[in-house]
């Protein structure tokens, strides 16, 4: 997409924040700008040893001075020689998929479905860099150059050299403690069951544990397999805190940790385990024999919050809404000495017309796109528990913020409501002096609380919303949640109403997922 298409929460003018803020994005939309505005990346260390494939971890640096990121990407081959990858915009914490990734001879080439990019280059004969161009959206091609990790160089010549280490007989145990910090709640979407929810490893044993299968299991004697992680697909589930670049994110050194993100499907309501368990396989080192670790089972919950919609009208587009992959899903962040996933089913709401865009005319001014002003509507009865407001409008772009991104203003003017049963719905970037509602206020449901707008660390003009389980924009945990009825129209960023091949599905009871467009009722 144009570098002139703007997507939010890019953290670039505050670099010093990323750590803290790292994961309140739209993430689909960050990586919009990333891969629109790449340019040759600098070469990192020394020239890395030969390799006959692209399996590995490459990186790049995008920009230059405070806006420049950290780009790595982290390919995998399977034993069929297929390749699997993905790219981590490290200082954005945005992760997205690649796909259809090749080798044939020297040109690589490989997808990024999530934002429409495809990239075509050229491996050197010391298979250590490539380069090429990076096409999106229709814009002009621009130059991307990838350079071989020297540490996954260093790393493999290391480990070739001396085999880790491990018992030599079999250990009492596996001392890895797995923890999921909030058992999941199913929940139907696109006429599905879902059962979302993280795994935290930590490897409490002095060897290195290289895990091998994950893998979800209904809690009773049947132990019905639900999803299973291994391999490349393995890899892209997990994820490393403090380790970005780790080559293996499989792979456990003593005293480290890793979190699993799982995302369950069943096809039909009764196929919902009452409980549900966890199958993990491990190698110890050196220790020949594969182990298995499978935990306690731990309750899943029935019936998501039922709210209305936030919104009314047409054409309200999901970005970064509910996916495995969704920046918003994996946006664990540690407040108060507590690391939560607030965002787990987020939405960022922005509009769509005719032309496929979310504005007309001048794209500096926030009045000229259709999602601002529009009302933000209560989902349910409840109390106001908190209001930010007085915080200024950006001008949308990528760069720009109208105060200094922190905890206090990263969610820019916004309400919270509690609507009961321990429920909290989160409304953030409204217009300042547009909030409708104050401390303490009783609301009813479809009652105005604010209007849309651009304020704190957002882009453009749009609505995130989502529902959890405390009073705090991310100090809390996420929470599924079902509309009463909307209407799918279409997918995509690009989509336009010329594009329906049919009537709208008319979708009940469910919630709506990453980059649908979506028609609201006019009345709650």
């Amino acid at each position: 997409m144009a570098a002139k298409t703007w997507k939010r929460d890019d953290r670039r003018a505050r670099p010093r924040l990323l750590k803290s803020i790292s994961s309140w994005h739209i993430a689909t939309f960050v990586a919009f700008v990333l891969l629109s505005t790449m340019v040759p990346a600098r070469a990192v260390g020394q020239a890395a040893k030969a390799d006959s494939d692209l399996a590995g971890t490459w990186k790049g640096e995008l920009g230059a001075g405070a806006a420049k990121l950290h780009i790595i990407l982290t390919i995998t081959k399977s034993a069929d020689g297929a390749f699997a990858g993905q790219l981590n915009s490290v200082d954005q914490g945005a992760v997205l998929p690649m796909g259809n990734i090749t080798l044939k001879g020297d040109a690589v080439r490989f997808e990024v479905k999530d934002v429409g990019g495809v990239y075509e280059g050229t491996l050197n004969a010391a298979r250590t860099e490539f380069s090429g161009t990076w096409t999106q959206g229709g814009a002009p091609g621009q130059p991307l150059t990838f350079t071989r990790s020297s540490e996954d160089s260093a790393a493999k010549d290391s480990a070739a050299q001396k085999p880790v280490e491990g018992p030599k007989e079999k250990p009492i145990s596996t001392f890895v403690d797995v923890v999921v910090p909030i058992a999941p709640t199913a929940f139907k979407a696109d006429g599905k069951w879902n059962l979302v929810y993280e795994l935290h490893l930590n490897n409490m044993d002095r060897w290195d544990y290289k895990l091998t299968k994950v893998e979800a299991i209904s809690g009773d004697a049947a132990a019905r397999s639900l999803v299973t992680y291994a391999g490349a697909d393995l890899d892209a589930a997990m994820a490393r805190p403090g380790q970005p670049g780790a080559t293996e994110k499989s792979k456990l050194a003593g005293g480290t940790m890793a979190v699993v993100y799982v995302w369950a499907t069943v096809d039909a309501e009764n196929a919902i385990p009452a409980t549900i368990r966890q199958r993990l396989n491990v190698k110890i080192g050196t220790y020949p024999e594969e182990l298995t670790i499978e935990t306690a089972p731990i309750p899943v919950g029935r019936g998501p919050v039922a709210i209305s919609s936030p919104l009314r009208g047409n054409h309200w587009l999901a970005g970064n809404g509910p996916s495995s992959t969704s920046g918003h899903r994996r946006a664990l962040i540690p407040i108060d000495g507590h690391a939560a996933i607030a965002q787990r089913f987020a939405i960022d709401w922005v509009r769509i017309r005719d032309e496929g865009k979310t504005f007309q005319g001048d794209e500096k001014d926030n009045k000229n796109y259709y999602a601002y002003g529009s009302d933000a509507l209560a989902v349910a009865d409840g109390v106001v528990t908190e209001v930010k407001d007085g915080i200024p409008e950006n001008i949308p772009g990528r760069d720009s913020r109208a105060v200094p991104i922190t905890l206090e203003t990263v969610g820019g003017n916004h309400v919270i409501l509690d609507i009961g049963g321990g429920h909290f719905a989160f409304y953030a970037h409204l217009q300042p002096g547009s909030l409708r509602v104050k401390l303490g206020d009783k609301v009813r449901r479809g009652q105005v609380v604010g209007l849309v707008g651009n304020s704190g660390n957002s882009t453009e003009p749009h609505l995130h919303f989502h529902i959890e389980n405390g009073s705090s924009p991310l100090g809390a945990e996420g929470l599924p949640y079902s509309l009463a009825s909307f209407e799918v129209v279409g997918h995509g960023w690009a989509w336009k109403p010329s594009d329906a091949t049919g009537p709208a599905e008319i979708h009940k009871s469910e919630i709506p997922m990453e980059n649908e467009v979506v028609n609201f009722s006019t009345t709650p």
